[in-house]
């Protein structure tokens, strides 16, 4: 004691208040981390269960989109399919206005097959456009097409049906085979002047659409000028 000085006596006994605060003070700050870090890994796995589960979620609701889209086309084939058929097979049903009814059942078929199916892979992967530019324009002018046929079709049936309950006598006779054959011609044949050429021509759109659709080959949208509208629609 006697060799000691007083700042040898003060530094040590600062020394030893140091390490007790700093043991102190690690005691305090190790829980501390450890909880933090049992916090962090709770919440990643939290957020891993929960996209786990939005991932399922995402699954089931395009499982069940697409059995819908697709029971839908399958009726649609099957059931126009089955119109088709039974006038074939059953002579007491080929009668002149079910010609236009079996030409009908042909378009929506056709419709099923060529425009649904395109139409349920752009909704099952979220609005994106997988099959190139050319398709796009093709699987439009297939739509434009069928629908316009359709759409014939019901006005033939309707001049059909009138004329054979205006005129009943003179029906048999200006109402022949022919003359519906000439009818079905049309039919099919008007539709493409406005779906094949303006729209596989590029004449149907505006160039800006043009340019949006170079840059953004995924999308496909059927976005009309007014030249198109005005010749084609109107």
């Amino acid at each position: 004691m006697e060799g000691l000085e007083a700042g040898d006596i003060i530094g040590g006994f600062k020394s030893t208040t140091t390490a007790a605060t700093v043991s102190t003070s690690t005691a305090t700050i190790w829980p501390s981390i450890v909880v933090q870090a049992h916090y962090n890994e709770t919440n990643i796995t939290m957020q891993d269960n929960l996209v786990s589960e939005q991932d399922w979620t995402v699954v089931l609701a395009t499982i069940i989109k697409a059995t819908i889209m697709g029971a839908i086309i399958i009726a649609a084939i099957f059931g126009n399919l089955l119109v088709i058929v039974s006038v074939m097979r059953h002579r007491k049903l080929r009668i002149i206005t079910n010609y236009f009814v079996v030409s009908l059942a042909f378009a929506d078929m056709l419709v099923a097959v060529a425009v649904m199916t395109f139409s349920a892979s752009v909704q099952l992967t979220g609005g994106r456009w997988i099959f190139g530019p050319f398709m796009c324009d093709a699987w439009n002018s297939l739509d434009v097409y069928f629908s316009t046929a359709s759409i014939l079709h019901l006005c033939c049936i309707s001049v059909d049906r009138y004329y054979a309950i205006v005129k009943p006598l003179r029906y048999p006779i200006s109402m022949t085979k022919r003359v519906v054959a000439i009818m079905l011609l049309c039919i099919w044949v008007a539709p493409a002047i406005i779906s094949f050429v303006p729209i596989l021509c590029g004449w149907y759109t505006t160039d800006e659409n043009q340019e949006f659709r170079v840059k953004n080959p995924d999308l496909c949208e059927f976005k009309v000028s007014d030249i198109y509208i005005n010749l084609f629609i109107y």
